[in-house]
């Protein structure tokens, strides 16, 4: 019998309440999938008691700091936010980083979840490495610590040869403490956690944090955000300006120009977009060859995917098949 994973959760007063419980609860379901005791986790504290949450729930620790000791497998640093007039600030707990500084070292790996990134940086964890956060709080943490390389954009990155880990916002938690549990139990064990968890798909790392279609707000027409719906179901099809300004009624001229209007981007563009973030999926879940990728995401050829790649993300599919391709268990 393998031994278990023992993984360590710190908590702190106003420590956003899914970032805690979000992973304990992967974590659980994979016991269940397994039918066996493979994670054992404890929540840590300044001091072994109650803890209460941004969300006014309170938690019990299980163990404080000075108690944790240097046997842990996975340390998992959950984040907090302070809301200002000028927007979302994430919060440092003092308490917090000097346990950081003296137990990481000892840690096989460690993992933040939303704004604790600020926390790894703060203990000098992201030196020199490339690391997300919650989207709201990236320029801070690119601010406030110039040595960190921030990418606002991924669910989650890996650094350190896969032991550092850093997780964006909220619900992206549940992204990546499964693909802590893909790591350690395979993919169909994270895949059926997935499952258990009713979600349709566990994205994987390099996903942006937002869909084509939700990454720009709501517009005033709600017959444009029912088209960008519908071209995400029919990516397929003839997208052409042309086609989806007969399907609102408009002339071409027209309907580009509210489409600009309302969206911020031509037609165009956006169409590029979504297929290029249908055939990131493709490429990231499949063997498919790029030519039945090209044409399932509606880029028709491999040469029109190259080109899509390289302006959209500055890559080759190749090499974003290498990068973010979930392995078989």
């Amino acid at each position: 019998m393998p031994t278990a994973h023992r993984v360590v959760i710190a908590v702190f007063p106003d420590v956003d309440l899914l970032d805690v419980t979000g992973p304990a609860e992967v974590l659980a379901l994979a016991n269940r999938q397994t039918g066996r005791a493979v994670y054992q986790v404890r929540l840590a504290g300044p001091a072994a008691g109650g803890v209460r949450t941004s969300a006014g729930v309170r938690l019990l620790t299980d163990v404080a700091f000075a108690d944790v000791g240097a046997e842990v497998d996975t340390l998992l640093v959950p984040g907090a936010v302070d809301m200002t007039a000028d927007g979302p600030v994430a919060r440092t707990d003092g308490e917090v980083v000097a346990w950081l500084r003296e137990t990481a070292p000892h840690a096989r790996r460690i993992a933040s979840v939303c704004a604790g990134a600020h926390m790894l940086a703060a203990a000098g964890l992201l030196d020199g490495r490339t690391a997300t956060t919650h989207w709201s709080t990236a320029a801070q943490l690119a601010a406030e610590h110039p040595e960190v390389t921030v990418d606002p954009d991924p669910i989650f990155v890996r650094s350190d040869r896969g032991r550092l880990w850093t997780g964006a916002g909220i619900s992206a938690c549940l992204d990546l403490s499964l693909a802590l549990v893909a790591e350690d139990l395979g993919e169909q064990t994270a895949l059926s956690v997935a499952r258990q968890l009713v979600m349709y798909l566990r994205r994987q790392g390099g996903q942006s944090q937002f869909s084509v279609p939700l990454s720009r707000p709501a517009t005033d027409r709600r017959d444009i955000d029912e088209l960008r719906l519908w071209i995400a179901d029919h990516l397929d099809g003839d997208l052409s300006a042309a086609a989806l300004a007969a399907r609102m009624c408009l002339s071409e001229r027209h309907f580009a120009r509210v489409f600009r209007q309302e969206t911020g981007t031509s037609p165009a563009a956006y169409v590029e977009a979504a297929r290029t973030e249908a055939a990131r999926r493709l490429l990231e879940t499949t063997d498919r060859p790029l030519d039945q990728v090209a044409a399932a995401a509606g880029l028709g050829s491999p040469e029109t995917l190259h080109r899509a790649f390289r302006r959209q993300l500055a890559t080759t599919p190749a090499a974003y098949r290498r990068r973010f391709r979930t392995q078989p268990a």
